[in-house]
């Protein structure tokens, strides 16, 4: 793998406004009450906070099918279910793609090549305002590959370009969920019925994002939330790359 093959968007330092003020929680629990998603999970994402999230780099489109390919293929293990080869790879636990990441880093030259962490996500999907979606705030069917499209299946990388965040980060919504390097813990000053693990997830890393088995809510660019199940393929787990500022 190339340099010019990671398409890198360079993110500046800045301000994010991270997580659902806790007086909003309820509104929102409503709004999305046809999924069926419990005010729990919600708060999950209280208190809002004004955080400051240092220069990164972040991938524009998820790792793909065929470039997952070349790593299974380069340290002998076996692949994923078969995707065609721009769509996301699905099906990866977090300690493959961190070792994809290390991987790719070595033929990068000794870049640090990473998982972004829950914030350098939620700062490239939301950009400098508190957008509940990372086009804007509203939901629109056909921004993202979601379960509302019908379409059952991943999408090829970048298919949504209209769904872009501010920074014209692709597929932050739909399409793959994404894991994150951070684990599940409540926010600082969370509401108390927050749990302060989650014992009961397969993998306690946050995943961001949702996948095209997901309803909008997932797609919301504060939503988080750990891979409940151990079929990674079949909930859409994938993943992208970030790496320090240039």
């Amino acid at each position: 793998m190339q340099t010019e093959q990671v398409d890198w968007v360079d993110v500046p330092a800045g301000s994010l406004s991270r997580g659902t003020p806790v007086d909003e929680a309820q509104a929102v629990a409503h709004r999305y009450a046809d999924t069926g998603v419990p005010l729990e999970w919600y708060l999950k994402e209280a208190p809002r906070a004004e955080i400051h999230v240092p220069a990164f780099r972040i991938a524009r489109t998820p790792v793909t099918a065929g470039q997952w390919a070349g790593f299974a293929a380069a340290t002998d293990r076996p692949a994923p279910p078969s995707s065609p080869a721009d769509h996301p790879v699905i099906g990866v636990t977090w300690e493959a793609a961190t070792e994809y990441c290390r991987w790719v880093g070595q033929r990068l030259g000794g870049l640090d090549v990473r998982l972004p962490t829950e914030d350098e996500w939620e700062r490239a999907a939301r950009g400098d305002d508190g957008r509940e979606f990372p086009w804007g705030e509203e939901y629109r069917t056909g921004l993202a590959n979601l379960v509302d499209l019908g379409i059952g299946t991943t999408t090829p990388v970048g298919s949504f370009p209209d769904g872009a965040s501010p920074f014209g980060v692709l597929d932050m919504a739909g399409n793959a969920d994404e894991w994150t390097s951070t684990l599940y813990a409540p926010y600082p000053g969370a509401p108390a019925q927050v749990p302060n693990t989650e014992d009961w997830a397969f993998d306690r890393h946050i995943t961001r994002g949702g996948a095209f088995r997901h309803d909008r809510d997932l797609a919301r660019c504060a939503r988080r939330h750990g891979a409940y199940e151990p079929d990674l393929a079949a909930i859409g787990v994938g993943f992208r790359l970030a790496a320090p500022a240039a």
